[in-house]
């Protein structure tokens, strides 16, 4: 079984934030989600394997946490999806393993399970230079940020349709060139 964790804020007030892509992404493939300590879950098929897509409910700085419910040595492969502020809007990136690149949800995670797992980072960037970081990813996209972010989740679908497959060379090759445009 894979694991896939999309990182976001949990409440009704960050739902649509900048920060929470890796929620969006999630509630973009599954809508079976169940609530276990402090994270929901569903179980979806993807590429006829078996997934465990995973939201902690924690805020983003301690998603990690969610390790101390669910055994990483319980699945063949864990992949964190998630946004990250040096990405343009449009653009995805793939990589097997890495550091955190000061995102802190992605910092939180490694500190419990090391880094060296496949992550998808969705762009949320550029930050305009007259708005602070927090402030930006923490903002609602505006109308013409939805369209492409929605096409953008479509995209990272395929994405992890073929990183599960076992192909995320492929998938890295195919879809880290891409770019969303209106």
């Amino acid at each position: 079984m894979h694991l896939v964790v999309g990182l976001g804020n949990p409440g009704p007030r960050y739902a649509f934030t900048r920060h929470n892509v890796g929620f969006m992404f999630l509630d973009k493939i599954a809508n079976n989600w169940k609530r276990k300590h402090n994270y929901e879950e569903a179980k979806i098929n993807i590429a006829e394997k078996n997934v465990l897509l995973i939201k902690p409910l924690t805020f983003m700085n301690l998603s990690g946490e969610i390790f101390n419910y669910i055994n990483p040595s319980d699945f063949d492969d864990i992949i964190v999806v998630y946004d990250d502020v040096n990405i343009p809007l449009g653009k995805i990136r793939i990589r097997k393993k890495g550091s955190d690149g000061g995102h802190n949800g992605l910092k939180s995670i490694i500190a419990y399970i090391g880094e060296h797992f496949p992550r998808i980072r969705i762009g949320i960037g550029p930050k305009p230079e007259n708005i602070d970081l927090v402030n930006f990813v923490l903002g609602e996209f505006n109308n013409n940020e939805l369209m492409i972010l929605h096409k953008v989740l479509e995209i990272t679908t395929e994405a992890l349709e073929e990183i599960v497959a076992g192909n995320i060379s492929s998938a890295m090759n195919k879809f880290n060139s891409f770019e969303v445009k209106l």
